[in-house]
């Protein structure tokens, strides 16, 4: 069901599955190229918030269109920057794909797709953090640093919400979709 306050309005996955199924709705992701590629729901346009403009939305006369992320966060600041826009007759997915695919919901999974950056920031991360470690305890003590560095690049990450780390690996050949 669609609920509504003053900021957005949000509609469960059953609910958009059951509009989805009455054709009463487009679906805009609005993550990364890598991500949507690697899954998404059936019929979706992608429309990265990071390249948002409110130009490019799909839309059709009497269908509401809804945008998704993967937790409904960058759907909430599509939407929102949207209806600053003034673009009217948007909702998001509440809880985004992870709900519709709690939901038990369908997804379009691409075979070989990349692993997602932040899955790769991660790996990245936790080895750069455990050599250090290791080299810090067992050659020396100044290898602590680079656990330190990495540490405070993600402190960096998570206060701003923007990951150097990240960014560099999306500029890498393999994680480029092409068009």
């Amino acid at each position: 069901m669609a609920s509504s306050t003053q900021t957005n309005v949000t509609i469960a996955p059953k609910t958009l599955q059951q509009l989805r199924q009455q054709d009463a709705v487009i679906l805009v992701d609005v993550r990364e190229p890598l991500e949507f590629v690697g899954e998404h729901i059936t019929d979706a346009y992608s429309l990265p918030l990071s390249r948002l403009n409110p130009s490019q939305l799909p839309q059709a006369e009497g269908k509401t269109t809804v945008l998704y992320c993967q937790s409904s966060n960058r759907s909430g600041n599509a939407l929102q920057q949207l209806r600053s826009a003034g673009v009217e007759g948007i909702i998001h997915l509440e809880g985004g794909l992870l709900a519709w695919k709690q939901a038990g919901l369908p997804t379009v999974k691409t075979k070989n797709a990349p692993i997602s950056i932040m899955r790769q920031v991660q790996i990245i991360a936790g080895s750069l953090v455990l050599t250090g470690v290791l080299l810090g305890s067992f050659v020396a003590p100044g290898f602590y640093f680079l656990s330190g560095f990495v540490g405070a690049g993600l402190l960096f990450a998570g206060l701003s919400g923007t990951c150097m780390m990240a960014n560099l690996l999306g500029k890498l050949p393999y994680n480029q979709i092409k068009d």
